[in-house]
């Protein structure tokens, strides 16, 4: 079959042809149709960041799936040959605290399909039945790729009510687009966007977003133009850090009022140099971390949204490449502009 492998420590990776997993007892062979690229994949690729330390070439990457049943593993029940699912890419142990907890999301051995594991950038993969999530019929194929970085979206958004709610959303690339689509559903009462790219600016107030600063406009100082639009003008009631930007970071604790909320999603910001007394206890904020989505709570929600027809899936898609032009798409999604919004393969064609 024809995969995605990043075969060595450097830049790029290798469309070759590897042979087809076997699945376990417990296990699917899943035909690929979707897959979509995540910002985590750039870091595989292009070898930065956390992936220099955590990933083991060669390895097939990509973990925002979806397929098509052709095989079942022995032990497998509940599903039949021919379904069409999701996946959730957190393989979760089931027997640790956290799982036990059900907090099945941060399990204290949890492995990642597509980081350690092999993923979905190829044509078949196996695995485990107790990450598929199976699709409605109306749901597409192109649809359930994104479904993964929905959840991650919701999760991030709805971890508390955002009904009547001033809403930030610090970074609009794919995930943003996706929080600002949520506060929207959920009934903010004000969604403000923070985003450089102007393709992707756009793409925030086409999906709701009732303003979007760019960091490059104007002169005045960019927390001042921020909190004239917050309704008392001493902060944001709620704001969701999707950009992992060391320079947008800091925003996320100073637009809020006391007494906000923080979610924190975005990864690569680093240190912060945050004062836990002055920023956060003395101003008596709450703040989670985001990793993922709740299993399978968020996908529960996530099905919801999308039959009330207040979340559009496709328009956030931009460029559909066959994995033959793999790195075609990768120039695409890290180009300086960020003219695109998501990036989905088609496997299957």
């Amino acid at each position: 079959m024809l995969a995605l492998v990043k075969t060595k420590r450097a830049s790029g990776a290798e469309l070759t042809e590897v042979d087809p997993p076997k699945p376990g007892p417990d296990e699917v062979l899943l035909k690929i149709h979707r897959a979509s690229i995540c910002g985590s994949d750039l870091s595989i690729y292009f070898w930065k960041s956390w992936a220099v330390n955590r990933i083991k070439p060669p390895l097939v990457f990509g973990h925002e799936i979806c397929g098509e049943i052709v095989e079942l593993g022995k032990d497998v029940n509940g599903f039949s040959v021919g379904d069409k699912v999701a996946v959730e890419s957190h393989i979760y142990c089931g027997g640790c605290a956290s799982c036990a907890a059900g907090d099945k999301h941060l399990c204290r051995r949890m492995a990642l399909i597509g980081i350690d594991t092999n993923g979905g950038f190829a044509e078949y993969l196996a695995l485990p039945r107790r990450v598929l999530w199976k699709l409605g019929g109306s749901v597409s194929y192109d649809e359930a790729s994104l479904l993964e970085p929905l959840g991650n979206a919701i999760y991030a958004t709805g971890v508390e009510p955002v009904e009547d709610k001033t809403v930030l959303v610090l970074g609009c690339g794919p995930q943003g687009l996706f929080a600002v689509q949520v506060a929207r559903a959920r009934g903010a009462s004000l969604v403000v966007g923070v985003e450089r790219s102007v393709f992707r600016a756009n793409l925030a107030k086409k999906f709701g977003a009732h303003h979007v600063i760019r960091p490059e406009d104007g002169a005045k100082d960019l927390l001042e133009r921020l909190l004239s639009f917050s309704q008392t003008k001493e902060g944001f009631d709620v704001c969701l850090e999707m950009s992992g930007s060391p320079a947008l970071a800091p925003l996320a604790f100073q637009a809020l009022r006391n007494g906000g909320r923080l979610s924190l999603f975005g990864t690569t910001a680093g240190k912060m140099g945050i004062d836990l007394g002055e920023d956060i206890v003395f101003r008596g904020l709450r703040i989670y971390g985001i990793l993922g989505r709740r299993i399978f709570d968020t996908w529960v929600e996530m099905e919801q949204l999308l039959d009330s027809g207040k979340i559009n899936l496709g328009a956030i898609i931009t460029h559909r490449l066959p994995l033959t032009q793999a790195h075609e798409a990768f120039e695409i999604f890290s180009s300086p502009d960020k003219n695109c919004g998501k990036i989905i393969f088609e496997v299957d064609k």
